[in-house]
Order: C-alpha cells, then structure tokens, then sequence
C-alpha cells in the first residue's frame, strides 16, 4: 500500500486504520494488505518531520496502529536491485521515478498489486498492476 494512502486517511480526514481495512475489503474483497520497507521510510519521515510535539505525538500513535494492524515486508537485496533496474531504465529515457515510488519493485518482486490515491506515478513502473484506493 501507498504511503499517501495512509497519510491522507490519518491526517486529513482523521480515519482509523481499521476503518480502511474495512473500506478495502468491501471494495476489493479479502484481500492482503501488506506495506513495503520503503513505505514504512515515507511514513516515519513524516514523523519526524512534524512540527510540534503534539503532531509528533498524533503520527507515533497512529504508525504505531497502522504498524500492528499492516505487516511491513522485509526490502531484499533482489527487491533493491529490481528497483534500481527500473530507475535506471525509466532515466535513459528521461523519466524520473520518486524514490517512494519504488515501493513498486516489492509489489512486483511478490506479484502485487500496488493500492493508491496516486496512480500516475505507479503507471510509470512496467508490469505493476495499480489499484485506485
């Protein structure tokens, strides 16, 4: 799953992680729902970079929930290189994948499908099949 996901739920619209998975599962089915290391990168970024301490606070909580509820899959050596494969190739031909976007080399090292509020920028990782969330 998408970072952005995740950040948006928790801090714009004030949702539980529970109630995403509920809204998931009515909408695609049982299904797994698993975060990428990079993803769990994205979001601790986030808290570290608050602003107060309360906001600090709030985001610890909340990864916290999200962390016991969404297993994180371990990043692998043949994860790394996939992603560094695809970099490299989107740049000879002048494409600039954001770093956060490569959460797409899990998903596509274990045949998943990445779900997101942003899918223009998963559209430029071949072969990855993207679920608007």
């Amino acid at each position: 799953m998408d970072s952005g996901v995740l950040i948006i739920d928790a801090e714009r619209e004030a949702k539980h992680v529970s109630s995403l998975l509920a809204k998931l599962e009515r909408e695609h089915g049982e299904t797994e729902v698993v975060l990428s290391a990079i993803t769990v990168i994205v979001l601790e970024h986030g808290l570290h970079r608050a602003e107060t301490a309360e906001q600090a606070r709030k985001r610890r909580e909340y990864l916290d929930t999200v962390f016991a509820a969404i297993p994180a899959q371990s990043f692998t050596a043949e994860m790394a290189q996939l992603a560094a494969k695809i970099d490299a190739e989107a740049r000879q031909v002048g494409r600039t994948i954001p770093f956060a976007d490569l959460i797409g080399a899990t998903a596509l090292h274990f045949r998943y499908a990445i779900g997101t509020r942003n899918q223009r920028h998963f559209d430029m990782l071949p072969n990855l099949s993207v679920v608007k969330l």
